[in-house]
């Protein structure tokens, strides 16, 4: 009864060893394949994120350039900003500066201008004046002239018409006697003389006496007009 006993008890160890050693195998087996598929996995996603990595840097290296060339853009545009300001200033001072000298310039312009006016103004008067000495000194002048015409005109015909009738006796026309030509007809003789009556029917001698007449008639008019000044 103890041998047989022993016997199955050995037997039982044996086969439960068994199992475990079948098992043990078994795990192993899913141990490793399951291993072997998460280091596939692992690998195959270590293999995406090496891509991946990559494709990061590359990303990284472009943005720090564009990051790099904006940086310089910025500082480019700093720096023109800096000099747009300083024209401004500058553009600034010299418009207050320039509009200082326009006001200056066109306070002096005024001021030239109210003098030219003023200017003008008297010239205006003085040229009226002028005017109006020339205008009275024009009609002094023609009442002159008009006077010495007539003085002449009477003195021509009061010497002319007797020294015509003795010339026309001389020549054997018809003389009538008039001793007081000068006295008592003068008008009526002016008048035939202004009509040209007298001068034509004067001839040569008619001439030499008015060219006499008119040299006595100048030296009279000379006296005349210095006694009416």
């Amino acid at each position: 009864m103890d041998n047989s006993r022993d016997l199955n008890l050995d037997s039982i160890i044996a086969d439960v060893k068994a199992q475990y050693e079948d098992t043990a195998c078994r795990s192993r087996a899913e141990a490793e394949a399951w291993y072997k598929s998460k280091f596939e996995e692992l690998r195959v996603t270590a293999g995406r994120n090496a891509d991946s990595l990559r494709e990061t840097k590359k990303e990284i290296s472009e943005l720090t350039r564009i990051i790099q060339k904006l940086n310089g853009e910025v500082k480019n545009a700093k720096d023109q900003r800096c000099k747009l300001e300083t024209a401004v200033a500058n553009a600034e001072q010299c418009g207050e500066t320039s509009i200082k000298d326009a006001k200056c310039k066109l306070s002096e312009l005024e001021v030239a201008l109210q003098q030219t006016k003023a200017d003008l103004a008297r010239q205006l008067c003085e040229y009226q004046e002028l005017m109006n000495v020339k205008l009275a000194l024009d009609i002094e002048i023609t009442t002159y002239r008009k006077l010495l015409e007539g003085e002449e005109n009477r003195l021509k015909f009061s010497f002319a018409l007797p020294f015509a009738a003795v010339c026309h006796s001389q020549r054997g026309l018809a003389y009538s006697p008039e001793p007081t030509f000068a006295s008592t007809q003068v008008p009526a003789k002016r008048s035939s003389c202004r009509n040209g009556s007298a001068s034509r029917s004067a001839g040569v001698c008619g001439e030499a006496v008015r060219s006499g007449s008119t040299r006595s008639s100048h030296v009279k008019l000379v006296s005349m007009t210095k006694s009416a000044r």
